[in-house]
């Protein structure tokens, strides 16, 4: 809701680099067969919802080995206070019973950030609420490297949260983001979830205590509902808050339901399509791989050459040929 339905928008106006992020998400441990196929099926989904990799460029965090390179230079150019008032290091690091149990990785993911954004020179990136902090570090991370080089490195970036469905909350806890990875699946709709099974969840719900819907403001779970549909639909959340007045909240439950059902079913039909030709999405992968590096590499250069690197000005495929042909340069 707060990220590929806009990425289908911006890729007719914007050159959009759209990947996985695979790097990320290790910074809790993750089972490598599964961490794979969740690539697969996170590349499916933006095929499925729209993303047209004819338009915009499409690949995998870790085939791009610049966004490791920079995330360095951007960590040596943050500091320890900045990243600890990090909110989501906050929630998660506050899960681990000892200090020493918290990974690095978890620490600095901001700095990774800060580099899959800053290589390619964005102008506008598409994120959550939850995620705009994480975007003012990478704009002052940014400022600060084109201070230093006394030139501009970087585009600074301008975060783009649309209207409704940039936080959808969590059904069970309407006061937490709803998270894939929350202990309780019960409490997130997943884009491979059958029918049944969203109806199931909504039903479970948290809504209000009170016997019906009425003119008062919303409670936090009803509200998150009624966004829902807001994301969904198109209507303002003011509408259909109208449009339920006098209603019991099992009708809201269930035609919430319905309406996600009705988003989230082509999309679903169309992953598994996708899903099915492996092979085919390695192909349009590597051809999204090869535009990300183009243009990473020529961000990477600039940082290294004001930070004093001494580097070669060969991409590194082509430094690999040479080495194969037994060149030396």
């Amino acid at each position: 809701m707060g990220a590929i339905r806009n990425w289908v928008g911006f890729q007719e106006t914007y050159e959009a680099y759209l990947f996985v992020g695979d790097m990320h998400s290790i910074t809790l441990r993750q089972d490598p067969e599964q961490l794979r196929e969740n690539t697969y099926r996170a590349v499916a989904a933006y095929l499925a919802a729209g993303i047209d990799p004819d338009k915009a460029h499409v690949f995998v965090q870790s085939q791009v080995p610049q966004h490791a390179e920079l995330a360095w230079v951007l960590t040596c150019f943050s500091n320890m206070g900045e990243l600890s008032r990090m909110v989501q290091f906050k929630d998660k690091s506050q899960k681990q019973t000892q200090s020493d149990s918290i990974p690095t990785g978890l620490f600095v993911y901001p700095t990774l950030m800060a580099a899959d954004i800053l290589l390619y020179q964005a102008h506008v990136v598409p994120v959550g609420e939850d995620q705009r902090q994480h975007l003012e570090i990478t704009r002052d991370i940014a400022e600060r490297m084109n201070k230093f080089a006394k030139k501009d490195l970087f585009v600074v970036p301008t975060p783009f949260t649309p209207p409704s469905g940039g936080r959808v909350m969590s059904l069970l806890d309407p006061e937490a983001k709803m998270s894939k990875s929350d202990d309780n699946d019960q409490a997130t709709i997943f884009l491979h979830d059958d029918d049944k099974t969203i109806v199931k969840k909504f039903k479970r719900a948290v809504t209000d205590s009170k016997p019906a819907v009425d003119e008062e403001a919303p409670s936090a779970g009803v509200k998150n509902l009624f966004s829902i549909q807001s994301a969904c639909t198109g209507k303002t959340v003011e509408e259909i808050h109208k449009s339920y007045i006098g209603k019991q909240y099992g009708y809201l439950k269930v035609e919430t339901a319905d309406i996600v059902v009705a988003t989230i079913g082509p999309v679903r039909d169309r992953m598994k399509q996708f899903l099915s030709d492996r092979h085919g999405l390695d192909h349009l992968l590597l051809h999204g791989t090869i535009h990300a590096r183009t243009r990473a590499f020529e961000t990477l250069k600039a940082v290294y050459d004001a930070i004093g690197f001494a580097h070669s000005h060969y991409p590194d495929d082509q430094i690999l040929k040479m080495l194969r042909e037994g060149h030396s340069h």
